[in-house]
């Protein structure tokens, strides 16, 4: 996440709510499927990009932040949590302050054999080095757990201008959500508040996804910011 002193970062990703988590709060009329791979522990979103970008066409969106990748890894390593698979994103997001969508080329890191006090350490090192407002974290979780305040959902069949256009025609939306990512096969990712699933679930719709065929992932988010 850039560092541009924005409120939108802190509404991300993120990149997300499912339907099941509506059903565990008691509201009706949802559906989503679980999601078929298995959780990580954790999962880490981050980049190493400081500039404010608002032409999709810009090529520093073409990144594949290939050296970022390898370097976060041996940051993870460092701190005694095992890296996993990673895959890049193109993130969307709302800025209040200019008015208009932001890009953004970031990854997400799976993260294996870390606690929430080890995590938040790696996430720390990783805004501090590369001058990030904030690294988005989510820890995978029984959706029961007293912990759990967030849930991640990946739905097939989006483009990245479509999150756009989506964030534009829906006010509320871009409010509470801030923005997604969509990664380069074309799922969309974000990551939300519990209570922030009727205006994803209504971009999600709006985006032309089929809402039944999103992966649900529950757990907590945490933004932090610098080495803890």
């Amino acid at each position: 996440m850039k560092n541009v002193g924005t409120g939108r970062r802190a509404r991300l990703l993120v990149c997300a709510v499912a339907a099941l988590l509506l059903g565990a709060a008691g509201a009706p009329g949802a559906h989503a499927g679980p999601g078929p791979r298995d959780c990580p522990a954790a999962e880490i979103f981050a980049t190493d990009n400081t500039a404010i970008i608002t032409d999709p066409d810009d090529p520093r969106l073409d990144t594949r932040l290939t050296r970022f990748g390898h370097e976060v890894r041996r940051i993870v390593r460092a701190h005694g949590a095992r890296p996993g698979a990673s895959e890049l994103l193109d993130g969307v997001f709302w800025s209040e302050e200019l008015r208009q969508a932001t890009y953004e080329r970031s990854r997400e890191f799976d993260v294996e054999r870390v606690g929430r006090d080890g995590l938040r350490r790696i996430a720390g090192v990783i805004a501090e080095r590369y001058d990030q407002e904030a690294v988005l974290t989510f820890r995978c979780l029984p959706r029961t757990s007293p912990e759990t305040d967030a849930v991640e959902i990946e739905v097939p069949g989006v483009r990245a201008s479509g999150l756009r256009e989506a964030l534009l025609a829906d006010p509320e939306a871009r409010e509470k959500l801030g923005g997604g990512s969509v990664t380069v096969d074309g799922r969309l990712l974000l990551v939300a508040p519990v209570d922030d699933l009727p205006p994803a679930r209504r971009l999600t719709t709006a985006l032309g996804a089929d809402w039944d065929r999103a992966q649900v992932r529950y757990g907590d988010r945490e933004f932090v910011t610098g080495t803890p």
